[in-house]
């Protein structure tokens, strides 16, 4: 389980492997797991304690300084990711410096983000070298799109087939785009599911089988990037 903490000018969710749990003693490479425009909820904590059982040193930090939206809250979530979005790439920076400072971490890192947190992912590794950069259905992420030849790590994307906050052709345009740019890439559609089908606490979401190959997907990529 992960604790409170503050990394840069960001607190959060701070996991650290578990003897039982890591692949080694440590120092560890990290992960950045960055929220949903919800805030950050305990799912987005989950996530970062399932990096952390395999042996990542996960922090994730909260880009809304203790204010949360709950699910369903749509123009409270829409309203702090305005709020607190500009101000966001410059803050995770700091994460990312701290991470890479930090005692317990190899000064390998990369980005896990979903939905508001997956543009925020691109949106890292356009400002910061990471070593691979995670993007779970990034709502907006065509924003960033004329920016791509800045990233400097390998790019994995998993997105659904039925996901109306992703304007059609998105996601074609975004592996063409890695594609031209020479960036190592992994892009994923799955059949049948939506935005946030790896959300395991929402049933209107949730898709069993595609979050469950997601994650295998993510375990591998991570593996390659960060590990090797």
């Amino acid at each position: 389980m992960g604790i409170p903490a503050t990394l840069g000018s960001l607190s959060g969710h701070l996991a650290v492997p578990s003897a039982a749990g890591a692949n080694s003693p440590g120092p560890w490479p990290a992960v950045i797991v960055i929220q949903e425009w919800w805030g950050l909820d305990d799912h987005i904590r989950r996530i970062a304690d399932r990096c952390a059982a395999e042996g990542y040193l996960a922090f994730a930090p909260d880009l809304y300084h203790g204010e949360l939206a709950a699910l369903g809250q749509n123009e409270r979530a829409l309203a702090l990711a305005q709020k607190h979005g500009p101000g966001a790439p410059a803050e995770l920076e700091t994460v990312f410096d701290a991470l890479r400072a930090h005692p317990q971490s190899t000064g390998r890192i990369g980005s896990l983000g979903f939905c508001f947190g997956g543009r925020m992912s691109l949106a890292l590794g356009l400002r910061r070298p990471l070593d691979a950069v995670c993007t779970f259905y990034g709502g907006g992420m065509q924003q960033l799109f004329d920016q791509l030849p800045a990233l400097r790590g390998p790019v994995l994307g998993l997105f659904g087939d039925q996901d109306v906050s992703i304007p059609a052709g998105t996601v074609e345009q975004f592996e063409a785009l890695l594609a031209r740019h020479r960036i190592p890439h992994e892009i994923k559609v799955y059949p049948d599911s939506g935005h946030a089908f790896f959300r395991d606490d929402d049933p209107r979401v949730y898709k069993p089988a595609a979050a469950a190959d997601a994650w295998e997907r993510v375990k591998r990529f991570f593996a390659q990037a960060l590990r090797s």
